[in-house]
């Protein structure tokens, strides 16, 4: 017998010559190669034997379900008609995320749509587009960076403490923040997230669970930050009893590091191999839910989001402790995800990439750039938007535009003229790459309603 497990090993312990076995052999030589022969051969006879007993096993699951019922692959046509959709701000919207939009309406899956009035073209679905699937998760439906979220605390500070203390709460963003690829902090603190037995029940997520560790409480590059600055309450009748007025604030915006950018990418490589779909709407491929794969991913999925929420809480944790100040109030949101909701009566699987979640009652955060305002909103539950409302002011230019139209100098001038502090941060994220925020909550007013504000003063940006 070869040390190499080939296809007609399996054939030979009765396999049927399907492709079963390519789905066996890809699970084996991804996981399972360091082992010897004879034991993966019978535990594939046992899997063979009695598949049903497999089903959900983590390298096994996949080969049981190609035994019992294999997956279909079949190149799906788009239909000829749109499933039912609304825009905000239309005339605020590039007519390329429009197309983008569109072109999802008309998956076979595709029950109902929304585009956010800070949309604009990304890969498969629109940054700021919302799509409610019968059944089916879309990886790229969700996004890149799993979970991505906003995350505000409010400070019993009074908001001129920022002046007073620039320097101080500069350092401690300097020294305390960190983002990227590469940096990490010193001290690693440990989160009970990583007793989640899906690091261990999933192969891909066990792997990657050492990077999660090291990456806690870290934030990304692109347009991720954390920002002190001022919140202004407005609404008399807020949720967290404050009174109207200013204080100081400490906001952040980052997702699933690592773990979530590795978690789309195999995923996505799945979804494209099991549901072929004509070149212009690759990336929506999707997973069917009563698949294996659609299961992990689920999974995958929320273990991502929760991973996000981790490192927001660590954050704000290590600098609240700097800052020697108790949280009165916190307001958080994912806007990189998709929910399980009930639309019209339906359970069906809604993607929000680049959209906030704003169910009657629900609190957001609505950032707008390093010198424009941020929003703390309260969800009015519009069904047409799908429960959903924008989740920034979107970008107005490329990142490449703005290294083509911006100089350091121009967002010098910018900063200068708001008051605000930078460090670090790219010509990319210029506060210009950015539409109005007022006239995109303007467009929105429908779907959410405002408690207050907050004010960037000294923002942290990776380099």
């Amino acid at each position: 017998m070869g040390k190499k497990l080939k296809g007609k090993d399996l054939i030979n312990l009765g396999f049927p010559k399907n492709n079963s076995i390519n789905i066996a052999l890809g699970q084996i030589n991804r996981y399972r190669k360091r082992e010897k022969k004879e034991r993966i051969l019978e535990e594939a006879k046992q899997v063979l034997l009695e598949p049903e007993k497999y089903k959900g096993n983590a390298i096994w699951g996949k080969v049981a379900e190609g035994l019992i019922k294999p997956v279909e692959v079949q190149m799906h046509k788009l239909r000829n008609t749109r499933a039912p959709f609304s825009i905000y701000g239309e005339n605020e919207i590039d007519d390329l995320a429009k197309y983008q939009l569109y072109d999802a309406l008309k998956l076979p899956v595709a029950v109902q749509g929304a585009l956010m009035p800070d949309a604009h073209a990304g890969y498969g679905l629109p940054i700021g587009g919302v799509l409610a699937t019968d059944n089916a998760v879309i990886p790229y439906g969700v996004g890149v960076d799993i979970g991505c979220r906003m995350c505000l605390t409010v400070y019993p500070v009074k908001a001129s403490y920022l002046q007073g203390k620039q320097h101080q709460l500069e350092n401690i963003l300097s020294e305390h923040t960190k983002f990227g690829m590469y940096e990490t902090h010193k001290v690693k603190h440990d989160h009970e997230i990583f007793d989640r037995t899906e690091f261990n029940d999933i192969p891909l997520l066990k792997r990657l669970k050492i990077k999660a560790y090291n990456q806690l409480g870290t934030s990304g590059g692109g347009n991720h930050f954390v920002e002190f600055g001022v919140v202004t309450i407005t609404d008399i009748n807020n949720e967290f009893n404050l009174d109207v007025g200013e204080y100081i604030g400490l906001l952040t915006h980052s997702g699933s590091r690592g773990l979530g950018a590795n978690i789309a990418k195999h995923y996505t490589y799945l979804a494209t191999k099991q549901c072929p779909l004509p070149k212009n709407v690759q990336h929506l491929a999707w997973l069917d839910m009563n698949t294996h794969d659609g299961q992990e991913y689920w999974l995958a999925m929320n273990l991502a989001g929760d991973y996000a929420k981790a490192c927001h809480d660590n954050i704000h944790k290590r600098i609240g402790k700097l800052l020697g100040a108790k949280a009165i109030a916190k307001i958080e949101n994912h806007h990189n995800f998709a929910w399980k909701e009930q639309v019209n009566g339906q359970e069906l699987i809604v993607h929000r990439k680049g959209a906030t979640p704003a169910n009657k009652g629900e609190l957001g955060i609505i950032p707008g750039s390093m010198t424009a305002p941020g929003y703390i909103v309260r969800g009015l539950g519009n069904k047409d938007s799908l429960n959903s409302a924008s989740h920034g002011a979107g970008r107005k230019h490329s990142r490449r535009k703005c290294k083509e139209k911006f100089t350091k100098s121009d967002i010098k001038h910018q900063l200068n003229k708001n008051g605000v502090s930078l460090i670090g941060g790219g010509v990319d994220e210029a506060p210009m790459a950015y539409k109005n925020i007022k006239k995109v909550m303007g467009n929105q007013q429908e779907l959410v309603e405002v408690l207050g504000t907050f004010t960037p003063k000294i923002v942290r940006m990776d380099k």
